[in-house]
């Protein structure tokens, strides 16, 4: 295998695995074919056009089924994602339920349903018992300092009633999942690295003291997911991404719901840049369609 066709095949992994078993023998031939002689590195626009055509086929490949109830298994799973990465930063002090929640996460995103069911009910049981301060059972000691990626102590800043909505939402939402028949598809491994990012409370962009601080790079996390989830809607024609925007978006302002009267305006430009890539990824899918003349 030359150079040249190594780095081909690389970027050939932008396709989903069944477009490579279908046709990559023969895009790859082509490639390396049309190539200049001597030539080991492919050029720029060649490449980013492969990853380009890769990414919009993963898209119109994972638009099959149900869109709503798909919709609802991704907004679902951005939730537990969420949840988890609240818990990360607390895993030397409660390395148990930081567990569950992964477990919680890890179910949901192989397509099991009912077994994620009882994980996030007990996992939501624990983080509003430490939120209320009330443990009967399985006591932690209060306040729980974060061991790392973190500053303040958990739930520092949010009460029970919103830390059980949070999880009652996606609870009820696998329940729907659960009991509405038929199989639920897996999602990708990369939710695993989105988790750090949303826990992780630094660089500072909001000013010292002030209520819910959110990090930098949550934030830029969930523009840059929610800005796919536009454009895979605008390709795909699709309003899965919608309801996924539409669970998550639900879920933050619930959180930021319980500062209203605090809230800055690095908050309310937040949510303002959440609520309209939400309505964009509504909207778009049935936005004009270009006819072309035969």
């Amino acid at each position: 295998m030359t150079p040249l066709e190594r780095r081909y095949r690389w970027l050939l992994l932008a396709y989903p695995r069944a477009y490579r078993a279908a046709h990559g023998r023969e895009l790859l031939g082509v490639l390396v074919d049309c190539a200049a002689p001597g030539r080991t590195v492919p050029e720029f626009r060649e490449a980013a056009g492969l990853v380009a055509g890769g990414l919009r086929e993963r898209v119109r490949h994972g638009a099959g089924g149900n869109a709503w109830w798909d919709g609802l298994h991704l907004g679902v799973t951005a939730v537990l994602a969420l949840q988890l990465a609240t818990l990360l930063p607390y895993a030397g002090s409660i390395p148990l339920w930081v567990a569950l929640s992964g477990v919680a996460l890890l179910a949901v995103l192989r397509g099991y349903a009912r077994p994620a069911l009882p994980v996030v009910l007990l996992t939501g049981v624990k983080a509003t018992a430490i939120a209320s301060g009330w443990q009967p059972v399985d006591v932690t000691l209060l306040p729980v300092y974060p061991s790392f990626l973190a500053r303040e102590p958990l739930f520092g800043t949010s009460g029970p009633v919103v830390v059980a909505l949070g999880y009652g939402l996606a609870w009820f939402g696998l329940l729907a999942l659960a009991f509405r028949g038929g199989t639920v598809r897996t999602r990708s491994w990369c939710w695993w690295g989105a988790v750090p990012l949303a826990a992780w409370a630094g660089p500072a962009w909001m000013p010292e003291g002030t209520p819910y601080p959110i990090g930098l790079s949550r934030l830029v996390l969930e523009l840059a997911l929610l800005c796919l989830g536009v454009w895979a809607a605008r390709t795909a024609r699709d309003p899965r991404w919608a309801v996924a925007a539409a669970c998550y978006l639900t879920a933050v302002s619930l959180q930021l719901g319980e500062h209203l009267t605090g809230l800055t305006n690095q908050h309310l430009g937040y949510w303002g840049l959440l609520a309209f890539l939400t309505v964009a990824a509504a909207f778009v899918p049935f936005g004009y369609r270009r006819q072309v003349p035969d």
